[in-house]
């Protein structure tokens, strides 16, 4: 009779360990679809637009409350295109009068550095003496922002569909994670 009760007991145990375990991933799985269809979103880079800051496939973390600023890098709502996503660097804010001429950067009529630009494909542009950036000259309105990829030559951005609204942005990129030799939270 002993042995039934303690082979009953360690049936018992396993059983409530399982349960348990189902439990504990019921909850985790819960917190992780919370968060993340709240505020967090786990997005993968698709295309060249944001090179070299960004590559082909990289995958980032992007907090979907916060306040646009200069230079933050953003996941918006494709205005040209049904269900898609593209990243973007925000150019200019709401009232700006955003400015490119020469491949010079001008918020407001003061120059801008942009280093995010120093890099292999701009180098090209300019010894073929070609403007990386086409001129052009905005003035933004109220609730309006210039979004630009890095990569100007390639990148479908304000230039070609204009100014977005704020409800177009929907997320800020706070962090890369792959690849892992890649990890980073400063994006220029």
């Amino acid at each position: 009779m002993n042995k039934n009760k303690k082979q009953e007991a360690e049936e018992e145990s396993w059983g409530k360990f399982f349960r348990d375990v189902l439990v504990m991933f019921l909850i985790f799985v819960s917190i992780y679809y919370v968060i993340f269809s709240f505020f967090l979103a786990n997005e993968v880079v698709s295309g060249p637009s944001m090179q070299p800051t960004f590559e082909d496939g990289d995958r980032l973390i992007a907090v979907r409350h916060f306040t646009p600023k200069r230079n933050d890098v953003v996941i918006i709502k494709a205005p040209d295109e049904a269900n898609a996503m593209y990243i973007k660097r925000v150019v200019g804010l709401p009232g700006d009068t955003v400015q490119s001429k020469n491949d010079v950067l001008y918020i407001n009529g003061k120059k801008v550095a942009q280093p995010y630009l120093n890099n292999k494909y701009k180098k090209a542009d300019n010894l073929a003496g070609v403007n990386y950036t086409n001129d052009f000259k905005v003035k933004l309105k109220k609730n309006q922002y210039w979004v630009m990829g890095d990569h100007r030559d390639v990148s479908k951005d304000s230039r070609k569909f204009g100014a977005i609204k704020r409800s177009s942005i929907l997320s800020k990129v706070v962090l890369r994670y792959w690849p892992f030799t890649q990890i980073s939270t400063n994006f220029y």
